[in-house]
């Protein structure tokens, strides 16, 4: 039976690395299975927070990938930032090596009022050209657009006025829900476009996804519809084989950004004051952050005097993030403390849960995240400014390190969040949506 075709338009994409490529990339090598033949609209030589080349084993030979290059501000933009040619401009809010000034306030409100809906709104008008002119020659069952960045949902939505292709819009992020917005500094007509844009594709996409279930309900209050949550999850086939041995240490690990809304300084403040308690702490703690990290959580290290037990690990390509997490002695969750945090499920959790190792949780214990923690019985999550609370915790995760019997969890239930399942998950939605 032939499969049917869908266009996936995606910004990020192998060699891209990061948290933004690893979606669309795994749910198009399981999609296959699942009756449908993925088609990759993507960028070339784009501006990309970090370039990882272990990615590309995950690309099927045979899958169809459309790259044109879009025009982006970036080097302006680094000017103003200071950054020199060559350096890649971090996702997010993140100041790694000194706090923001007036010409990085200027870059943010630059690009809030005036790239609408982000840097690469002049892809919009070549993608929509090039696409109509292939969507001529060859046809495809549906579409699905990701973002952020935003820019896509609107390219998707210049294809569907010309071609009324059914289209699936997927939100890896919200948009104005999203927790920077009130960062961008926008001016009321700046905010009114990005509101108008982002009505628009709620109203003209046929389906809505996104990852959690507190954000879906805030997309259906925004446009009326029901919204199809398909969560985030962890390629299967990464974790056969992997035998990294846990490190004999009390080591809290750190993967990915982590932002100034993350910085959980409570956690800080309750290290420093476990190990007042108990100064054996002293002679076994290890923190590790991997990846971008903001110019704030060093103060905070500083302040608490932790800085002696850190270490400052770069960004680690994916094939090597997956031994890191499994060797890892207990995985540190810090949550963003930001309006929209009841749906944030960062993507690094479900690898967390993958690698059966203890995570320790710190935001609203009524989110999304602290609900699926508990669901497979992955570890523990405590509240923004629960700083007694969690000395207690630490104390009783290193007494029980040093009793050799560190908390392991089993992964009850993780098969659900397998990324052939989600692929699954989206082949029938696409299904219901041409049939």
């Amino acid at each position: 039976m032939a499969l049917k075709r869908v266009l996936i338009l995606t910004y990020y994409w192998p060699p891209a690395g990061g948290a933004g490529v690893q979606r669309w990339l795994k749910f198009s090598k399981y999609l296959p299975q699942n009756g449908w033949e993925p088609v990759i609209y993507t960028s070339e030589n784009a501006e990309y927070p970090a370039i990882d080349l272990s990615l590309e084993k995950d690309v099927n030979p045979e899958t169809k990938v459309l790259r044109t290059e879009p025009w982006e501000p970036y080097n302006f933009y680094k000017k103003l930032l200071g950054k020199k040619k060559g350096e890649n401009v971090s996702a997010g809010f993140i100041s790694e090596k000194k706090k923001p000034g007036m010409m990085q306030k200027l870059a943010v409100w630059i690009r809030g009022n005036y790239f609408i809906p982000d840097a690469r709104k002049f892809w919009i008008k070549p993608s929509v050209k090039y696409l109509s002119k292939w969507l001529a020659e060859n046809k495809v069952d549906a579409m699905v657009s990701t973002g952020p960045p935003h820019t896509m949902h609107l390219i998707a939505l210049g294809l569907k006025q010309k071609f009324n292709i059914p289209w699936i819009a997927d939100f890896r992020d919200p948009w104005t829900n999203i927790d920077f917005y009130d960062q961008l500094m926008l001016s009321s007509s700046a905010d009114k476009k990005h509101r108008r844009l982002e009505k628009e594709v709620l109203d003209r996409a046929d389906k809505i996804v996104t990852v959690s279930w507190h954000w879906a309900d805030d997309f259906k209050k925004l446009c009326g519809k029901n919204i199809d949550v398909i969560t985030n999850g962890f390629d299967e086939a990464d974790f056969k084989g992997s035998s990294a041995a846990v490190k004999k240490e009390f080591a809290f690990h750190h993967i990915g950004a982590l932002n100034k809304d993350r910085n959980p300084h409570a956690f800080w403040k309750g290290l420093k004051a476990a190990m007042g308690e108990v100064p054996a702490l002293k002679e076994n703690l290890k923190i590790r952050l991997v990846g971008k990290t903001d110019f704030s959580v060093f103060e905070s290290l500083k302040e608490c005097g932790l800085e002696q037990y850190t270490e400052k690990v770069e960004y680690v390509p994916h094939n090597e993030i997956i031994s890191f997490v499994c060797s890892s002695p207990i995985l540190l969750l810090p949550l963003n403390n930001t309006p929209n945090i009841l749906g944030i499920i960062p993507g690094k959790l479900f690898e967390y849960l993958a690698s059966h190792r203890p995570i320790f949780c710190i935001g609203d214990p009524a989110g999304d995240t602290p609900k699926i923690i508990r669901e497979c019985g992955a570890g523990v999550t405590y509240g923004f400014k629960s700083e007694d609370e969690m000395k207690r915790g630490i104390i009783k995760m290193f007494e029980a390190y040093k009793a050799g019997s560190l908390f392991n969890p089993v992964g009850q239930g993780v098969e659900k969040y397998y990324r052939s399942a989600g692929a699954a998950s989206y082949s029938k939605l696409l299904a219901e949506l041409v049939k």
